[in-house]
C-alpha cells in the first residue's frame, strides 16, 4: 500500500501544480480529481459515507476509506454543512457535505492535493 499511496500522492501533487484551483492564493486539487486518482491507484478500496445528523438546520456526514476485506477504516473525514448558508446548501447540503467528507477522508489518507480548503476559502 505504501507504494500505491506514494504514487497517488505524486500524481495528485502534479495535478495540483498544473490544474489546481486557486483558492485565495492557495492551490487546491478538487475532490473529484482526487477521487479519480484514488480509484486509479486503489481500485479495490471503498469509500463509504453516512449522514449522522440531518435536523433541518445542519447536516453532518462522515466518510470512511476501507482497504479490501477490512471492517476497520484506514482513514475518515467529517463535514458539517448548514442548510441555506450558501447557494449550494440551499438545495444540496447533504451532497455538499458528502463531497467535503470524502475530500477530508482522502486528505487524511495523504491525498490532500495542496492544503485543506476551509469554508472561508471556498
Amino acid at each position: 500500500m505504501k507504494d500505491q499511496l506514494q504514487a497517488a500522492m505524486k500524481e495528485i501533487n502534479a495535478i495540483n501544480q498544473s490544474d489546481g484551483v486557486d483558492m485565495k492564493g492557495k492551490k487546491y486539487t478538487t475532490v473529484a480529481m482526487r477521487v479519480e486518482v484514488f480509484r486509479k491507484h486503489f481500485p479495490d478500496f471503498s469509500v463509504n459515507t453516512r449522514v449522522t445528523v440531518d435536523d433541518g438546520k445542519r447536516v453532518i456526514v462522515i466518510a470512511e476509506v476501507f482497504a479490501p476485506g477490512s471492517d476497520r477504516p484506514i482513514s475518515t473525514g467529517i463535514a458539517e454543512e448548514i442548510r441555506g448558508s450558501s447557494n449550494v446548501n440551499k438545495t444540496s447540503a447533504v451532497e455538499n457535505g458528502e463531497t467535503s467528507a470524502i475530500g477530508r477522508a482522502l486528505a487524511n489518507l495523504g491525498l490532500a492535493g495542496g492544503e485543506y480548503a476551509s469554508d472561508f476559502e471556498i
